[in-house]
C-alpha cells in the first residue's frame, strides 16, 4: 500500500506526524509513504524508515512572489512530481485550506482528512472524499494518530506514540556530557528571560555540566553569546542546519527549551527535556515523548496565548522584579532555581534507568 501524506509545516507540526507513521507501519506490513512538506523541513521525513520520497513545497516563499513561482517552473515541477506516483490514499494531516488545495493535483485517488468540526480550518474538509471526526482538546500527536487509524482502518497501539526515527542517520557527537539550551522561539512573549538562561548556565557549571547553545539567526546568535560570555562551561555552536542540530541533540545529556519547534525535535530523539511555558499551554502542543517535563507558569493571566504581553505590573511587581530583565513576568514563576531543580530531578531519574 502506498500513501501520500500532506503535512507541510511547521517544524513542530511535522514532527508530530511521525508517531502516526510508526503506528501505520506496524499495523499494515509493507505500507510506504511519500510526504509533501515545506522545503525547510524536508530532511525530517527522511529519518523515518516508512518514508520513501519527500516532495518539497515552498508555499511560504511562493506566496511572496506568485509570478516568479509560475515563471521559473517550480509550481509546474511540483505538480509533475505529485502526479508521478499512483497512490492508494492521500491523507491531509494539516487540516488547512492551503494543504487541502494541494490534494487537487494528485491523480484520481481517495483523499482523507479531518471533517469540518475537527479541522483547524473547517472549509478544508470540502476537498476530501472521506471526512473523519477526531475530537479536539487532545494533544496534536494523538489527534494525528487517530486520523491515520481511522483513514487506514486499524486500532491505535496502546501507550505513548513512537517517533520511529532512524538514529543511525544522525551520527552522534562524542564529547563531554552537556545540556543544550534551546533559547530561540518565535513570539517575544515565549522567550525565557536572558538573565535566567545566564543564571542557569552558571548553576550547571558549578554542577560540572557543559552547556551548548545553538542559534538560527543573528539575533539568536547575539543572545547565545551574551549568555555564554566568560563562562568556561558554555559554548556557542557554529551555525548548523537541521540535521546538525539533531546530531547535537542526539548526544546531549538533557535539554532545556522554551516553546519552540526544536523542543519537539529533542522529544522525537528521546532527549530528556525540561520545557518552559509562560503564555502558551503545553497540554495541546507541548513536547510529546519519554522523559519530557513541562513546567508551566501559574501566573494569574497564564496561559494568555498572546504574542504581546498586556499585563500591567503591580506596585509589588515593581518592587520585586527587574522589569527590563525579567519580562514577561509570567516567567518569574519559572525562575532558574526551579528549573535547575526540575532538570536535576530529570537527570537523576535518567541515571537510575
Amino acid at each position: 500500500m502506498r500513501v501520500l501524506l500532506i503535512k507541510t509545516s511547521s517544524l513542530g507540526d511535522v514532527i508530530h506526524a511521525l508517531p502516526a507513521l510508526t503506528d501505520a507501519a506496524h499495523a499494515i506490513p509493507g505500507i510506504r509513504f511519500d510526504w509533501v512538506v515545506e522545503e525547510g523541513f524536508a530532511e525530517i521525513p527522511t529519518w523515518h524508515p516508512a518514508v520513501d520520497q519527500v516532495i518539497p513545497v515552498a508555499i511560504r516563499r511562493w506566496r511572496k512572489n506568485l509570478w516568479q513561482t509560475f515563471r521559473n517552473g517550480e509550481w509546474r515541477q511540483f505538480k509533475k512530481r505529485i502526479r508521478e506516483q499512483k497512490y492508494d490514499l492521500v491523507i491531509d494531516a494539516q487540516g488547512l485550506v492551503k494543504s487541502a488545495w494541494l490534494t487537487r493535483y494528485v491523480k484520481k485517488t481517495p483523499i482523507a482528512g479531518l471533517d469540518r468540526y475537527s479541522a483547524r480550518e473547517g472549509f478544508s474538509s470540502r476537498f476530501y472524499d472521506r471526512r473523519l471526526s477526531v475530537a479536539k482538546g487532545q494533544h496534536a500527536v494523538e489527534r494525528i494518530r487517530q486520523l491515520f487509524a481511522l483513514a487506514l482502518g486499524y486500532d491505535i497501539p496502546e501507550g505513548i506514540g513512537n517517533y520511529g526515527l532512524d538514529r543511525s542517520r544522525l551520527e552522534e557527537v562524542g564529547v563531554a556530557p552537556y545540556v543544550v539550551f534551546l533559547h530561540g522561539t518565535t513570539w517575544d512573549t515565549k522567550h525565557w528571560p536572558e538573565l535566567y538562561w545566564r543564571q542557569l548556565a552558571e548553576r550547571l557549571g558549578r554542577a560540572g555540566l557543559h552547556v551548548c547553545l545553538p542559534w538560527g539567526n543573528p539575533v539568536e546568535k547575539a543572545r547565545a553569546e551574551r549568555i555564554a560570555q566568560d563562562l568556561k562551561n558554555a559554548r556557542v555552536l557554529p551555525r548548523l542546519n537541521l540535521a546538525g542540530v539533531a546530531r547535537v541533540l542526539a548526544s546531549a545529556k538533557a535539554c532545556v527549551a522554551v516553546d519552540t519547534g526544536l523542543g519537539h525535535l529533542a522529544a522525537a530523539l528521546d532527549v530528556p527535556t525540561v520545557s518552559l511555558f509562560g503564555p502558551t499551554n503545553p497540554g495541546l502542543t507541548g513536547a510529546y515523548g519519554k522523559s519530557q517535563v513541562h513546567v508551566a507558569s501559574d501566573f494569574p493571566c497564564a496561559p494568555c496565548l498572546r504574542k504581546k504581553c498586556n499585563y500591567k505590573p503591580s506596585v509589588e511587581d515593581l518592587r520585586r522584579f527587574d522589569l527590563k530583565r525579567e519580562w514577561p513576568l509570567c516567567f518569574t514563576r519559572l525562575n532558574p532555581e526551579r528549573v535547575a531543580r526540575q532538570l536535576g530531578e530529570l537527570l537523576r531519574a535518567e541515571d537510575v534507568r
